[in-house]
């Protein structure tokens, strides 16, 4: 179910422009009138990286004019490119005028100065530079003025700082609310290769991707653990990329995973030592190194853990042993807390979000507060309290459709309720985007601040391809309706183990919806969440990792999944290895579509 992650390098022609030009007046972040004794000037460097329909671009500003505290940079599109993400800036659209504005960390620009803001965008047909640079509404040499040059302090102005806040930028390291907001993030190079080799891949393969800290061994790579690059060369190369943003999975607890034998750990239940001093301890020193206080470090802690303790148990049906020895001894509960509180103090760049399952798993009101109970105890029962959390992760590793346009919680069918069908049973949320904005509100009234935010693992739950549906199903009863008209097409949305059909969700992106931080790709397309059989330890199996049967696609399944049949691809390697016939198949029916 779970993964060693591996990495990334673009694959793709280059095409590269320089663009150099003038630029009048700028005085302490606000436009005047040019002067004879004023300094003025700006280089703008436009870099463009293409591949089929896309393509990234990075616009190093240098700042040859006065000192400023805040800038904007506009420019107009000569075609039909798009932009759908940026990094060191936050950038808005209207037509083809582009804007980007400085991020709260990269605001001050001195006496050549430069900011680098990048940017991935979309187009078809040619793709010519962007044409009229701007910095701060004043026009540079060549161009045509901005009609309505903005005060780069105007509060009317959304695209602006505030100039009730902070009179000097976030330095390095400063903690900020949402940090995935205006940052580059980094492209593991070693999941990118793979990608890129594969039939599409390239398309992809600029994508960034969490890097999962899933053994000891993972932390420093020694030769032969199976693992190529360690926690500090990872972060070496993020500095290597200009990226101010890293994403690791924390995953190793004691009796891991509890309820699926894909995905258990290294650990025994009782090694709850060994879990701090051999595995949480080295990350949070390594994170801790002053070297890497630029780069924003994004923990996600510790995969399934606590709601298996809600879920699985107890009396229900599909309840492990496993799970209840969990319960009983602490470990989950003793662990978590520990490593919020190591991580959380390793400097004020880490940022911790804890795994929250998803919506099929703890949708319904016996799941739902009490999953949020159990966070905000563990929560506060660390050093730091519930400041030791930045968020939450809904759908790590698994495949839960964002939204369902057409299966609505409040629908109903002839007469009968959504809630009735035999795929939602009686659940609350048909969607992960709607459970993750509810689960939040749930999280802030159970104790955690206000200001926490949700992330939601979008790698694998696009769900495209020509069986998606495009409207809603004209039957009048109610399971077929709901199973014509709904975006998941897993037999059962307790399948979490190569599912057939699947294809990429939503690309990475910042702030996309409300109360969400980020939608991101924890899970890295094309590793594989378990073998369709048992593999002996040796070479195909170096790590000695479990079977699990809902990997199997003739398992007709278990009390966790209703009794129904796994819906798993066939011929699967173990869990983290690459899998590149569900690779192909993720890219075929990716939604967006590539």
């Amino acid at each position: 179910m779970r993964t060693k992650v591996l990495g990334l390098r673009p694959t793709r022609r280059n095409r590269a422009l320089v663009v150099t030009a003038g630029i009048a007046g700028l005085v302490g972040g606000v436009f005047v009138a040019p002067t004879a004794s004023a300094a003025t000037g700006c280089n703008v460097d436009y870099k463009a990286n293409s591949w089929g329909s896309g393509f990234t671009a990075e616009v190093k500003v240098t700042n040859l004019g006065d000192a400023v505290s805040s800038w904007k940079l506009q420019f107009d599109f000569p075609g039909n490119q798009k932009v759908t993400s940026a990094w060191s800036g936050s950038a808005t659209q209207s037509g083809s005028r582009v804007t980007i504005s400085n991020t709260a960390w990269n605001g001050a620009l001195g006496t050549n100065g430069t900011a680098t803001p990048g940017f991935q965008a979309t187009y078809s047909g040619s793709n010519d530079a962007p044409t009229n640079f701007t910095l701060n509404g004043v026009a540079c040499n060549g161009g045509t003025p901005d009609p309505t040059p903005t005060d780069p302090t105007d509060p009317t102005d959304p695209s602006t700082p505030d100039p009730t806040g902070p009179t000097t930028p976030d330095t390095p390291g400063t903690h900020v609310d949402n940090p995935f907001s205006g940052a580059k993030a980094y492209v593991n190079p070693d999941w990118s290769a793979k990608a890129a080799a594969e039939p599409g891949g390239s398309k992809v393969s600029n994508q960034p991707t969490a890097v999962w800290l899933d053994t000891i061994e993972a932390i420093d790579a020694p030769e032969g653990s199976g693992y190529t690059t360690g926690l500090r060369k990872h972060l070496d190369n993020a500095i290597s990329q200009g990226a101010n943003l890293a994403t690791f999975v924390i995953y190793n607890l004691p009796g891991r995973d509890c309820a699926a034998l894909a995905s258990n750990g290294q650990l025994g239940p009782d090694e709850i030592d060994r879990y701090k001093t051999e595995y949480i301890d080295p990350i949070a020193t390594i994170q801790n190194d002053s070297k890497y206080r630029s780069i924003r470090i994004v923990n996600i802690v510790e995969i399934d853990s606590l709601p298996n303790l809600v879920t699985n148990a107890g009396s229900e049906a599909g309840a492990t042993d496993a799970c209840k020895v969990m319960k009983s001894n602490g470990n989950y509960e003793k662990g978590i807390s520990y490593a919020l509180s190591k991580l959380h103090a390793a400097g004020s760049n880490i940022y911790n979000y804890v795994d929250a399952a998803h919506h099929g798993w703890i949708g319904w009101d016996s799941n739902f507060a009490p999953t949020a109970d159990i966070f905000a105890k563990v929560a506060k029962s660390a050093t730091g309290g519930v400041a030791t959390v930045d968020g939450f992760i809904t759908n790590t590793a698994n495949y839960s459709a964002l939204t369902e346009p057409f299966v609505k919680i409040d629908a109903t069918v002839n007469g009968q309720q959504v809630r009735q069908s035999k795929w939602v049973d009686w659940n609350q949320y048909t969607d992960e985007l709607t459970f993750a904005q509810a689960f939040r509100q749930k999280l802030v009234s159970s104790g955690f601040d206000s200001k926490i935010g949700m992330l939601i693992d979008t790698s694998r739950n696009g769900w495209g391809g020509s069986k998606r549906p495009t409207k809603a199903s004209s039957s009048t009863t109610l399971d077929t309706w709901v199973n014509d008209s709904r975006i998941d097409r897993r037999i059962h949305a307790g399948n979490w183990c190569n599912q057939s059909g699947a294809g990429l969700g939503e690309r990475p992106k910042a702030a996309p919806a409300t109360g969400i931080d980020a939608y991101l790709w924890v899970k890295p397309p094309g590793e594989s969440d378990g073998s369709s059989s048992l593999i002996p330890t040796g070479p195909d199996n170096p790590g000695g990792k479990g079977f699990d049967e809902m990997c199997d696609p003739s398992y007709k399944g278990n009390g966790r999944n209703g009794n129904s049949s796994s819906g798993a691809l066939a011929d699967s390697p173990v869990s983290g290895a690459w899998f590149s016939a569900q690779f192909r198949e993720l890219v075929a029916n990716a939604y967006p579509a590539l």
